[in-house]
């Protein structure tokens, strides 16, 4: 009882909360107001003119040109540096007595010169360059030296710019003289490349000088109205500049404030909130019984509202653009089609209230809003998202067209970017439903219809390691994937959820195949039969537990999780507890059943106790085939009500009147398994041509696991 009231307590706080959020939200554009009427960003609803002639200085205008002449002022360097040349020339004198050195050294071999060559500090020269310099005659050697100084010399002394060096070290060879052979000549130009630096460096100081200078001459730049021109035609989004002119004429102060509006926001929000507090009590008790729904609900809410009246009271062409639509797509995407219709209407209708445009808005929002959610439920494809997407698009260009030429005068200039934007919208909403589905779901604990597509795709990682290990088992979860999706379907629940729980519910079996009769050779030798009944059940049991842990490691979604842990809730291994009982003589009282039952839980939900159903049945009639479908039927019946007996359906909300829907599905299902099949008349041969009487097949003996013992 307490946890009860706790509940809705909780429910009617965030209801509050929730209003009085939305009030605020609703009265805050009147408040404003206060604001000058026009704003940049906005939209000019009407042809703003000049109520009288003027003339003045445009700030902004003249603020540009002076940035303009700024920037033309080209970058001032500074004279060239003769500190930098003696220095370079020096630097170059350092390493040429540094070769002499390394030539002279008589105890040094030819590798061992050039090893200390490439160690330079100044000049980095390739190993061909420097080979040919150990090779050279004194005087050969002294030619070049002296010849580079003086090139070198003969460069730095002119104005060399950082970008100037590549196109001066590209002209030093016409620099070197004509008397050095070509060899020689290139010899200098690589010795004194390295040398050449930037003398004239950058100024920052005399360009700004410069450019202060160019802005201080820049003349003020006017503007001129006549009486009667059109200061802002109709349509154009406001500009700085556009609202420096209205200032100047006077046309930005606030209108005078109104007490109305604060009446109206309360009524239309406490109206509001009546509403929905209704509908949460009567239709979803979901939201009573886990406060992670309506916290969801209340934030996607509250920040769709807020940022469509932001954006609203910012500029008309961006309420356009902004995908409100995605609040009902993503409400559809979350919970279901009837919550999403419901929950757009206080949305749309606080969004829009006293907007400019009021009537369009709504109608624009409403329709764009409907569109994307009636064909996003359900949202099972990304092809989905996008259909809902356009259709969301096409849906609000059809309330724009609409509206907006149901008016006596209607401006058509400005449908055409409106159509525009409202496709764009479309896409746009798809897209954020997708990211935030995407982010919600797991904190809600569910599992999203693209995440289960992603899962039962057969090449998925873990299905595929199943089929490589396990085949019989893949083959068995098929089979129970079909038969637990049509009885979801026939009550209810979930089908897709259900049948991507029943491909993952065996997987743990991979990693012990051969323990499971399923993936034996027939005739082979049954592992369990040389083993004692507590160490069988354990392996049996311990395939829930392979299971999760491979789940975990794939990061598989914590609801499919829950069908591998629940799909033999806290039931026992048959098989092996009575192999023990009949070894303790019969006496079941000197047996603990401990070790031979399942971890559990039980099922805590429809699916999974579905699950459970489908595959026992699978498992019994696979191990006695039925002849006939009452034989069939009453075999479901003994599984199904076995199941319930140990008390394993008693957390699954299921009634008599599902269980006997689950049965007839499954009877319906299974009986196309086994179906008669037709006796062909044997034909006799001459003995001479009669192959050897092939042995007859051998029944494949019930799985430890799967053979129930109801």
């Amino acid at each position: 009882m307490w946890k009860r009231l706790s509940a809705r307590a909780y429910a009617w706080l965030v209801l509050l909360l929730v209003s009085v959020v939305s009030f605020a939200v609703v009265i805050a554009p009147f408040l404003r107001r206060e604001n000058p009427a026009y704003q940049v960003g906005q939209v000019a609803p009407r042809d703003i003119l000049a109520p009288y002639s003027l003339q003045y200085e445009s700030q902004l205008l003249t603020e540009q040109k002076q940035e303009a002449n700024a920037r033309s002022v080209s970058p001032i360097y500074s004279p060239p540096d003769s500190s930098i040349a003696r220095q370079q020339v020096n630097r170059l004198l350092d390493t040429i007595a540094y070769i002499d050195n390394v030539r002279a050294d008589a105890y040094a071999s030819p590798e061992e010169k050039l090893q200390d060559l490439k160690a330079m500090q100044y000049a980095p020269l390739e190993e061909e360059t420097l080979r040919q310099i150990l090779e050279l005659s004194e005087a050969d050697w002294q030619t070049i030296q002296q010849e580079a100084v003086r090139v070198l010399s003969q460069v730095m002394q002119t104005a060399i710019r950082e970008s100037d060096i590549q196109r001066v070290r590209s002209n030093i060879p016409a620099l070197v003289s004509l008397s050095l052979s070509e060899a020689q000549a290139d010899l200098v130009a690589k010795l004194v490349s390295p040398f050449v630096a930037p003398n004239s460096l950058y100024s920052e100081t005399l360009t700004e000088a410069a450019r202060q200078k160019a802005r201080a001459e820049t003349p003020p730049v006017e503007r001129k109205f006549l009486t009667g021109e059109t200061i802002v035609p109709r349509g154009r989004v406001l500009t700085p500049l556009d609202i420096e002119a209205l200032q100047q004429f006077g046309m930005t102060e606030p209108p005078k404030r109104s007490t109305q509006p604060w009446g109206g926001a309360a009524l239309t929000t406490v109206v509001v909130a009546l509403f929905t507090g209704y509908f949460i009590k009567e239709q979803h008790s979901a939201f009573r019984e886990d406060g992670r729904h309506l916290l969801v609900l209340s934030f996607l809410y509250i920040i769709f509202l807020s940022a469509a009246r932001w954006v609203a009271l910012n500029g008309s062409v961006w309420a356009y653009i902004f995908p409100l639509s995605a609040f009902g797509m993503s409400v559809a995407a979350l919970y279901n089609l009837n919550l999403a219709l419901f929950a757009t209407l206080p949305v749309v209708f606080l969004a829009t209230y006293g907007m400019d445009n009021a009537l369009l808005l709504l109608a624009y929002y409403l329709f764009s809003t409907m569109g994307g959610v009636l064909v996003l439920h359900p949202a099972r494809r990304f092809s989905t998202f996008v259909r809902a997407g356009i259709s969301s698009g096409v849906s609000g260009m059809a309330a724009l067209l609409a509206v907006s030429l149901a008016a006596s005068t209607p401006d058509l200039n400005q449908i055409p970017p409106l159509l525009i934007a409202s496709l764009f919208q479309g896409i746009l909403g798809a897209a954020l439903t997708l990211v935030l589905q995407f982010l919600l779901a797991p904190f809600l604990g569910q599992t999203t219809e693209i995440q289960l597509m992603e899962l039962a795709r057969p090449d998925h990682p873990l299905l595929q390691y199943l089929l490589r290990q396990a085949p019989g088992t893949y083959q068995h979860s098929l089979q129970v994937a079909n038969l637990a999706e049509q009885a979801a379907e026939q009550i209810g629940a979930d089908a897709f959820l259900t049948r991507v729980g029943a491909l993952y519910h065996d997987i743990g079996k991979a990693e012990n195949p051969a323990y499971f009769i399923e993936n034996q050779v027939p005739g082979s030798s049954n592992p369990h039969d040389a083993l004692p009944p507590e160490e069988s059940a354990a392996i049996i049991i311990r395939h829930v537990t392979d299971g999760l842990r491979l789940a975990q490691e794939h990061h598989l979604p914590k609801r499919i999780l829950d069908f591998i842990a629940e799909h033999h809730g806290t039931s026992l291994t048959h098989y092996q507890y009575a192999k023990a009982v009949q070894a303790a003589g019969g006496d079941s009282e000197s047996v603990d059943t401990a070790p031979f039952r399942y971890p559990g839980p039980r099922p805590q939900s429809k699916e999974t106790a579905i699950l459970m159903l489908a595959d026992g049945s699978e498992a019994y009639t696979r191990a006695r085939p039925p002849h006939d479908a009452e034989m069939l039927r009453s075999q479901i019946q003994t599984i199904i009500n076995h199941r319930r007996e140990e008390g394993q359906l008693d957390d699954a909300d299921l009634s008599f009147r599902d269980l006997t829907r689950i049965t007839d599905s499954f009877v319906a299902t299974l009986r196309g398994v086994y179906h008669p099949r037709i006796a062909y008349p044997s034909v006799e041969k001459p003995a001479a041509d009669s192959p050897a009487e092939a042995p007859p097949p051998q029944k494949m003996q019930p799985s430890p696991e799967e053979s129930p013992s109801p």
